[in-house]
Order: structure tokens, then C-alpha cells, then sequence
């Protein structure tokens, strides 16, 4: 006779994949900016327009406010958090301690050619783009880069916490992308820091990364205070 299932880890799973849907579904929103900083709904509205009830809009709700994306108010459901200038610079600085460590661990990791490949494709992704004058196929390849330096430095606690910090900034990256100057520099800056992983040089690595952030980061924080964009 045949073991019967357990339904408790079925209803576990469901209630999971649930919760997992409303979280994406509500994060996308934010991130591509449908729903736009200080966006206020109610916890009803939102689980009607997600087709779920509230349960599990309300879990997601929770890691969403813990990602720092959305404010809890109670009886009034949610709040999408307004990014200003000095959000975006605390957030810089700490991704920018986080990255440059990653790209230390990774050059000392001494990765093979095959594994160093996806970050490879990506810089010339983001050359094409250049030539192509294609800004949104520039960010997308450069995000890309980005998220294979962090998946290949082989710390999980710091890709989590790095992919937390880099979701905060994310909205402010895509808003101000047609303010910026053509990221030639960006490029160049990404070819560098393959090179030195490349060659096994964790202090090179972290230096050329360091270099990077910092520029990148001056150039949005004024883009958003000569822009007026106090709140993204």
C-alpha cells in the first residue's frame, strides 16, 4: 500500500507559491514604475487586481517593506517609498562596499573562461548598444553584468544583500537614464574590471570597481538635484 501524501506540505507549497506571486508581481510594479513612488493602495484593492486574496498580498507586503521598497501604513494598505538624493547615495555606498568585494572575491576565485563568459557577452552587449544608440538595451546588459559579478563571487549573504540594495536604487537608475551623458566611460570602466579578474588581481579589481560606483554615483545624485527630481 502506498504512503499517503501529506497534504499539509502541499497547502505549505501553494500558500508559498502565492505569497512568491503576489511579492514578484507587487515588485515589478514598483521597480518599473506602474506603481510610482508614494503610490498609495489598500491591501483589498491590491489583491483584487492581483486575482488572490489578501493572506497572502498581506505576507508579501511584509518582505516587500523589508526590502525597503514599500511603508506599511496601518488600515491603509501600502506606500511605495520615495527615493531622494541622499537615499541614493547611502544606497550607493553600500553597494559599492558590497561589489567591490565581490569583484575581489571573484578575481581571487581565479574563474575559467566558460564562467567569466556571461560577463564577457554583456560588455559586448553593452558596446553594441552604444553604437546602436540603444540606451534600455545598454541598462538591460549592464544590469546583466552585474548580476553575474555578484552570482559568481561565491558569497551568498553578500548577493543577497547586494541584490536588496541595487533593487532600492533601480528606479532612479531607469528615470534619469536619458539625463546622463552616453556611458562610454561605463564601458570602458567594465572592460577593465574584466581584465583584472581576468588576470587574478583581487586589489586591481576591487580599485577598478571602486572607480566605477563612485563615478557612477556622483553622476546620478547631480542629475537629481540639478533636475529636481528630489523623490523617485
Amino acid at each position: 500500500m502506498g504512503e499517503a501524501k501529506d497534504s499539509t506540505i502541499g497547502d505549505s507549497n501553494s500558500r508559498f507559491s502565492r505569497v512568491d506571486h503576489a511579492y514578484q508581481e507587487i515588485k515589478q510594479r514598483i521597480l518599473n514604475n506602474v506603481y510610482y513612488p508614494g503610490y498609495q493602495v489598500l491591501e483589498k484593492d491590491l489583491a483584487e487586481e492581483l486575482g488572490v486574496s489578501r493572506t497572502p498580498v498581506r505576507e508579501a507586503l511584509i518582505l516587500l517593506q523589508h526590502d525597503g521598497l514599500v511603508e506599511l501604513i496601518p488600515r491603509h494598505g501600502m506606500r511605495v517609498v520615495p527615493i531622494e538624493a541622499d537615499d541614493m547615495r547611502e544606497i550607493y555606498e553600500v553597494l559599492t562596499a558590497l561589489e567591490c568585494l565581490a569583484a575581489e572575491l571573484l578575481a581571487k576565485r581565479r574563474p575559467d573562461a566558460s564562467e567569466l563568459e556571461p560577463m564577457r557577452q554583456a560588455i559586448v552587449r553593452m558596446d553594441q548598444a552604444l553604437e546602436d544608440d540603444d540606451l534600455e538595451a545598454w541598462a538591460r546588459a549592464d544590469e546583466n553584468f552585474h548580476q553575474h559579478l555578484l552570482d559568481l563571487c561565491g558569497n551568498r549573504r553578500l548577493i543577497s544583500m547586494a541584490r536588496t540594495v541595487m533593487d532600492q536604487g533601480h528606479r532612479a537608475r531607469i528615470v534619469t537614464l536619458r539625463l546622463r551623458p552616453k556611458p562610454v566611460d561605463s564601458n570602458r570602466e567594465h572592460h577593465a574590471l574584466l581584465d583584472a579578474i581576468e588576470k587574478g588581481d583581487g586589489d586591481a579589481a576591487r580599485q577598478r570597481h571602486q572607480e566605477h560606483r563612485r563615478r557612477a554615483s556622483k553622476v546620478l545624485i547631480e542629475l537629481l538635484k540639478k533636475f529636481r527630481l528630489p523623490q523617485l
